[in-house]
């Protein structure tokens, strides 16, 4: 910057400030305020011209008075007249003034670009950045379209100074955040980029930020930045403090510049290049390394210096999620801080250990730290401190720990602070269902949750306990049991009332034989009760009081006394009024055995509850907020323990009781229950399986699996011949519109063989989430489109594509009941898709459910097809879709000789065999214990539904300890479905 002269003090601009400084009240304020106004209106319309100096005084005095808040309604001209000048402090002054008072609507816009053109074109920096500046302050759309052409040429200029490429980028980013498609970046890209080799820190500065904002709209064209900013960051990293005098904070080389570096690097995935990415990972290394050493000083600028460069490595370790070691070292590091003095870094390490805990690398590491989370969680003095630390302990929760975290948190819920109880209460609940090892401690968390925090527990706590305790008759007795108990406390909350109501008049029987819990004393017990709580409560109490007259036949008088109380048969809430004379009516019509029987009809046991999505963790996340869904549904499973909630366990009680806590994470629907078919043994299961022939009819009725595919009803057709009509396929692609699947399509779908949850794909535009669940031949797919941007998705259209062989029919709406699907006859898929909106709004998710039939064994997955317009650019990519034929497998047991009879009828067939290591969790067959003569073997057994045939499956893992090898034989009815098995176990290393 020029120096300024001595006459540039500007007196009278002095002497106006002292003068509003001393103003005794806001009155004389004003007074001199509007004497100064007119004085200054006086000079620009005299006749006499005032000169440079004088105008820049006057204009300094008006932005002064704008500044304290009154409004300017003249000045503008002779601001635009200053920019003209040759004079520094004159035209800085002038740029000052349009920059603060000027709107972008202003006549005078043309004048102030024509300005700012010449200044731009007159190669003198000072005045380049004065102009670049002004452009980036103001940020209009009509500067952008004057300006955004210009800039780029100057910031990749040869003969520009280093200040005016500074400016110049930052001043390109302002008009790209302002105005995206103004800036034109198609041969500037690849000099952009180049700037992160400049010798000024300064300029590599300003071109970071520009270029992380740039490649989150197009990541490929600035792909090259990666090993450029490897490289640079690098070289700060193995400096010495000495090395960047002028950029050294505190002992700590270019810290801003290395913090932009980092964030600039988590845009992207881990490089591909093995040279770059060694070198990077030897950064983040020295970085760790360097978190160690001591301090080089006592102040805390030094310290946040430091701990800003090693939050931001360890958060792009986090994000690449690829190298354990790199991933526990963090979580070590982060554990030192847990205990740190200062309170900003033990929130940000219980931040960053949340999202370290959902990585498979780090989870244990994670766990070490259990007690000092929990010790954070009662003693923290700062309430978002205490709020990490739960979200850490959910975070890091499994089957291991699972009793001690919810125990922690009962207990520190009865002194949590008001603003979190909720929070707490729902996670809690969702442990509680999730990792519960029987159901008798679930029914206990949940009491116990009412007791401690009942004004925080919601409906959809109490409805899922409800709907749990209905479904498993192993737990009803003692839940019925457990709420009696609690229900004798003195002070019993509302909610608990609510329980008790609907267990003990759909359960109660199960403890009646007890002459403590005898009829009358529940009756008792409960209606002293009724007349303490809110009419919802009351009117529940009354249907369990006439479900005491169907299982207690005794308690009817009693019951029918309390229906004929003039303040039931006469209350003034319609709803109770009406219970109690219907009540009181069909109590009292049952006088012979047809109307008891229909009586005992109408108040018979609840039948078990449809497994419906569970409404816990959607709440859970609408009070965290979005963003809040990978940390709250990660997906991550136990598989060192049989998963009551979610797994499938080939015994009779599975069967005939399905787990209703197996849709924790709502992935599945609301199929009917049925009863089970008659049971079969594995012997008689398995004789026509393993032959070509088709399967065995099923039987009449409708079973859930008829009903799997059919639970969402059909829209409404305009017209009667509309439901006869075929859907037109026509609007979709066909296999041979849309583009080959992208590089790393196979690579994503192997992630899926052995699992039904997680991302499928992820970009800096979309993230695409999968949930899906299997039963026999049919499937449900639940598909999440998540809008990463800020911007708009246009024409959003995600498609069902089956390649070749796979092609079949594909309904783009829900088949109409008259007009069901017609696949081809050889179609091996059927698959029913519903359209999403076409538009995405920036940060929304949008959901399309996939209803899936299998026809006939398969070996090519269908394509996922995804096109949208971004910012007017269209947009498509090609997956695909996670259906492979293991999906289908029915898990069967069989006994030891069973299992090699069949072996060896299918030894005549050509088989699949490799040696392999492998992982058979989550692939679907059931492993057989005591089957195999050598006691290391595993055998396993499973039958491929299809809707044409079913194709047995057995198989066998010999390992051998010694040579590190493990030898899988896989037999089935076919050979392409033993070959393409085997392939999908072998992909998984």
């Amino acid at each position: 910057m020029p120096a300024v002269s001595k006459g540039d003090g500007m007196r009278g601009l002095a002497v106006f400030i002292s003068d509003i400084r001393n103003c005794k009240s806001k009155e004389a304020e004003i007074k001199r305020i509007n004497k100064e106004l007119a004085n200054i209106r006086s000079k620009f319309k005299g006749d006499k011209a005032l000169d440079g100096y004088s105008k820049k005084k006057y204009v300094c005095k008006l932005l002064f008075i704008f500044l304290l808040g009154h409004d300017i309604d003249f000045g503008h001209m002779e601001a635009v007249n200053l920019l003209s000048s040759n004079k520094y402090t004159e035209k800085q002054i002038g740029y000052l003034f349009i920059s603060v008072l000027v709107n972008s609507n202003s006549e005078l816009i043309r004048l102030i670009n024509n300005a700012i053109k010449n200044d731009l074109a007159s190669r003198n920096p000072t005045f380049m950045c004065l102009a670049l500046h002004c452009i980036a302050n103001v940020g209009s759309r009509e500067m952008g379209e004057a300006f955004a052409a210009d800039i780029p040429r100057i910031l990749v200029a040869g003969d520009s100074m280093d200040s005016v490429k500074q400016s110049a980028a930052l001043c390109l980013l302002r008009l790209y955040k302002a105005s995206p498609d103004l800036v034109p970046m198609g041969e500037w890209t690849a000099r952009v980029v180049h700037l992160l080799n400049d010798q000024h820190m300064g300029v590599v500065t300003a071109a970071v930020s520009l270029i992380t904002c740039l490649c989150k709209k197009n990541p490929d064209d600035f792909k090259t930045c990666i090993s450029l900013a490897v490289s640079r960051l690098s070289r700060i990293v193995s400096s010495a403090s000495t090395d960047l005098q002028d950029y050294t904070y505190y002992f700590v080389p270019a810290p801003w510049l290395s913090v932009k570096l980092l964030r600039l690097l988590q845009c992207y995935p881990p490089p591909e290049d093995a040279a770059v990415k060694g070198r990077l990972v030897e950064c983040l290394e020295t970085v760790l390394n360097k978190a160690q050493e001591p301090p080089k000083s006592k102040k805390v600028q030094h310290s946040n210096a430091k701990n800003a460069i090693l939050f931001e490595t360890i958060s792009l370790i986090i994000h690449y999620d690829s190298e354990p070691n790199l991933l526990v070292r963090a979580c070590n590091q982060l554990g030192q801080f847990l205990q740190h003095r200062e309170t900003n870094l033990r929130y940000l390490a219980l931040e960053s250990m949340c999202t370290l805990a959902s990585s498979e690398f780090s989870h244990e590491a994670v766990k070490t730290h259990i007690d000092t989370v929990i010790n954070a969680l009662k003693t923290e003095r700062d309430v978002s401190v205490r709020q990490r630390a739960a979200d850490l302990l959910y975070a890091m929760c499994d089957r291991s720990n699972a009793k001690q975290i919810v125990s922690e948190m009962l207990r520190y819920l009865e002194t949590a602070d008001y603003a979190i109880r909720e929070e707490i209460v729902l996670k809690v609940a969702i442990l509680a269902e999730k990792y519960a090892v029987d159901y008798s401690w679930y029914v206990d968390t949940i009491l116990n949750l009412i007791r401690i925090a009942g004004d925080y527990v919601s409906e959809e706590v109490w409805y899922r306990v409800l709907q749990i305790v209905t479904n498993r008759d192993d737990v009803q007795g003692y839940a019925a049991k457990t709420v009696f108990e609690a229900l004798q406390a003195p002070a019993c909350h509302e909610n608990m009332v609510k329980v008790g109501g609907y267990i003990l008049g759909e359960f109660g029987n199960l403890i009646a034989g007890d002459p403590r819990s005898s009829p009358p004393v529940q009756f008792s017990l409960l209606h002293s009760k009724f007349h303490l709580c809110s009419v919802a409560t009351r009117a529940l109490l009354l249907s369990t009081y006439i479900k005491f007259i169907n299982l207690f036949p005794e308690t009817k008088a009693t019951i029918q006394g309390v229906l004929r109380a003039g303040s039931q048969l006469r209350n003034a809430d319609v709803e109770l009024q009406q219970r109690a004379v219907e009540y009181l009516t069909l109590s009292s019509v049952a006088s012979t055995d047809v109307l008891v029987r229909v009586l005992a009809t109408v108040l018979e046991e609840m039948p078990p509850f449809p497994e419906r999505e569970s409404s816990i963790l959607a709440k859970l996340k609408r009070k965290k907020g979005p963003g809040a869904g990978s940390a709250l549904d990660d997906g991550r499973r136990d598989p060192s323990s049989h998963d009551i909630n979610g797994g499938v366990e080939p015994t009779p009680s599975t069967v005939s009781t399905p787990s209703p806590s197996a849709d924790l994470l709502g992935l599945r629907a609301a199929p009917p229950p049925a009863a089970p078919p008659a049971p079969l043994g594995a012997g008689n299961l398995l004789v026509d399986v393993f032959s070509d022939g088709p399967a065995a009819q099923p039987s009449l009725g409708p079973t859930p699996e008829e009903a799997f595919l059919s639970e969402l009803e059909p829209p409404a057709p305009e017209s009667p011949m509309a439901l006869l009509a075929d859907p037109a396929p026509a609007a979709d692609p066909g296999p041979e519109d849309i583009g080959p699947p992208i590089p790393e399509a196979d690579e994503l779908l192997n992630k899926f063989v052995c699992r039904n949850n997680g991302v499928l794909f992820e970009n800096q535009l979309l993230q695409i989430g999968v949930k899906s669940e299997f039963r026999q031949n049919l499937g449900r797919m639940y598909l999440f489109y998540g809008n990463k941007t800020s911007v708009q998705f246009q024409n959003f259209s995600p498609t069902v594509v089956h390649p070749g062989d796979l092609q079949t029919h594909i309904l783009s709406t829900w088949s109409s009941p008259l007009a069901p699907a017609r696949p081809l006859q050889r179609a091996q898929l059927a698959v029913q898709t519903k359209r999403v909106a076409s538009q995405v709004d920036g940060g929304a998710q949008v959901q399309q459910v996939l209803n899936i039939e299998c026809l006939r064994d398969f070996l090519t997955p269908p394509h996922l097809s995804v096109r949208f317009r971004y910012g007017g650019a269209p947009q498509s990519l090609t997956l695909k879709l996670p259906v492979t034929i293991n999906k289908f497998f029915q898990p069967t047991e069989m006994a030891a000789q069973d299992f090699f009879q069949r072996w060896k009828q299918l030894s005549l067939r050509p088989q699949g065999g490799w040696n392999w290591g492998f992982q058979l969790l989550g692939f679907g067959s059931a492993l057989l214990d005591n089957v195999d003569p050598n006691p290391e073997n595993f055998v396993g057994a499973g039958i491929i539904q299809t809707k044409a045939l079913q194709v047995g499956c057995l198989l066998r893992l010999e390992p051998n300890a010694q040579a590190q090898m493990y030898r899988l034989t896989l037999r089935t009815s076919k050979e392409p479905v033993s070959r393409h098995l085997c392939e999908l176990l072998a992909q998984q290393f």
